[in-house]
């Protein structure tokens, strides 16, 4: 590995002496990208020991930091090149980029696609929400946890920034009848602290099936379409047991790390899975509330964080870098 960081240093050194105004961003990529061998270097130091973590990590951070230098170097003779040179008015025009979908839409398009492919309907609802449609049709009590000022944003006239897009089922269910299947997307809010893995805003699919003889086989058979759709057809899929108020049984859903196969990496954290879902079959009391008789109609639930999802199709290991990125990343996807 100590020889191949320094390989990789001597053919960089190289390549950016020769770099040109067209192709030192190319450059930057192939040795700085997050599909750089260097990149992978680092991603797989966690696998070493203590001690050749230690010395082979102090090279490779040396190593990109040297490159990183010599890249920022050359960029700036090339701009000053360019200014001292005057503009050739004759030279041809360059390509300039229009863009593409930020990588959080391409999931929220492709799990829209997914469940509009299944017969799913999308609705939508404000985000701003009174504590009826947020909480208690969701069998959410004003005693019940979740209505702490620590998870929720509060405002003026006893309304909230909603916490879940389950709002926007509950205003669909006072409004139609059974059976249907939704899907509600848009962004949700959460009082925390953020992290490599929390936000205080981010983007939820929630989804919803009601009617008559529906069963907890139904819902795994729908979620587990939905992980091989999206992560790729060898995916698997496990359910292990939660608690969300409003379904009962409910269950989170785990799919196989679709960059290791389930063998085991650094983005799974070596146990062969990624949690994926929040699951649960519709609670009797949610159906009471909507005018829905529980005998007759069941249903089951589900919900999807979209930041959740581009971090592990994408391997990125802060969602926080999906909100506060640079163009250079952004670029990459």
């Amino acid at each position: 590995m100590i020889e191949e960081l320094e390989n990789i240093l001597d053919q960089a050194k190289k390549e950016i002496s020769q770099a040109t105004p067209d192709n030192i961003e190319e450059v930057r990529f192939r040795y700085l990208g997050r599909k750089s061998r260097l990149t992978e270097i680092m991603r797989s130091l966690g696998a070493l020991s203590q001690e050749e973590r230690k010395k082979a990590g102090s090279i490779a951070n040396n190593t990109r930091a040297r490159i990183t230098e010599l890249i920022d170097k050359k960029t700036v003779e090339i701009s000053a090149h360019t200014e001292s040179s005057g503009i050739d008015v004759t030279a041809p025009g360059k390509y300039f980029s229009i863009g593409h979908l930020h990588p959080v839409t391409q999931v929220m398009n492709e799990t829209m696609r997914i469940f509009g492919n299944l017969g799913y309907e999308v609705v939508e609802g404000p985000e701003a929400e009174d504590e009826w449609h947020n909480f208690q049709a969701l069998n959410i009590p004003p005693e019940h946890p979740a209505r702490d000022m620590q998870d929720t944003f509060y405002l003026s006239g006893g309304n909230v920034l909603r916490t879940h897009t389950s709002s926007v089922q509950i205003r669909y269910m006072e409004k139609n009848k059974p059976p249907f299947k939704i899907v509600s997307p848009g962004k949700v809010y959460r009082s925390e602290n953020e992290d490599a893995s929390h936000s205080l805003s981010f983007n939820q699919i929630e989804g919803l099936v009601i009617d008559e003889n529906i069963t907890f086989g139904d819902l795994k058979g729908t979620l587990d379409v939905f992980a091989k759709e999206l992560l790729g057809p060898e995916t698997k899929t496990r359910f292990r047991a939660s608690f969300f108020p409003y379904t009962e049984p409910s269950a989170e859903m785990d799919a196989s790390c679709p960059h290791c196969r389930g063998k085991g990496c650094r983005s799974c954290g070596y146990s062969g899975w990624v949690e994926l879902l929040g699951s649960g079959m519709v609670h009797p009391q949610v159906l009471r509330n909507m005018q829905i008789d529980p005998k007759r109609y069941r249903g089951f639930a589900f919900g999807v964080g979209a930041e959740r999802i581009a971090a592990i199709k994408f391997e990125i290991p802060d969602i926080r870098y999906f909100w506060h990125p640079d163009v250079r990343f952004l670029e990459e996807f």
